[in-house]
């Protein structure tokens, strides 16, 4: 079987890039949410969680801008140049994934007051919860078309199979 270059990172040099790539942006962005839901509950009091929540979206933004940083230049680029893509799938897969950094990082500079300072704080929690989830959703439109078999699918002019 053949598999796109989102799960091929994720299944070289196991575990680590399973962990640096998936598993901490994931639980980064779940506990985000988790603690976002919670203190929307609490209409935004403050306290431990808040700060909690700002310490992981400030992580969370830096860690992942720098994977994109890092997979940008060395992945998306070269694999483009060279048309070694598996197929659409594959460029669905990487785009969404990379893509998570337009998401990530406005919430880290959000939290770091370089962005959304005039806003107030109803404004402000909700530019949060539409940033992650706007990760979210392109994290899993990125593992779900990172889990198909390009080979199942129609090929792109130009791209190898």
């Amino acid at each position: 079987m053949s598999m796109t270059h989102y799960m091929s990172l994720l299944a070289d040099n196991q575990p680590w890039n399973l962990i640096l790539f998936m598993a901490i942006p994931v639980i980064f962005a779940e506990t985000i949410t988790v603690t976002e839901f919670i203190i929307l509950f609490n209409r935004g009091r403050q306290g431990g969680l808040n700060t909690f929540n700002k310490i992981c979206s400030i992580l969370a933004g830096l860690y992942f801008t720098g994977i994109f940083l890092y997979l940008f230049p060395t992945a998306f680029i070269p694999l483009t140049v060279s048309g070694e893509w598996h197929t659409w799938v594959d460029v669905v897969a990487v785009g969404f994934y990379l893509s998570g950094a337009f998401f990530l990082l406005p919430l880290a500079l959000l939290e770091l007051g370089v962005i959304g300072r005039k806003r107030s704080e109803d404004e402000k929690l909700k530019l949060h919860f539409i940033l992650v989830s706007g990760f979210l959703i392109v994290a899993h439109i990125a593992m779900i078309f990172g889990m198909v078999n390009p080979e199942i699918v129609g090929g792109m002019a130009g791209m190898s199979h």
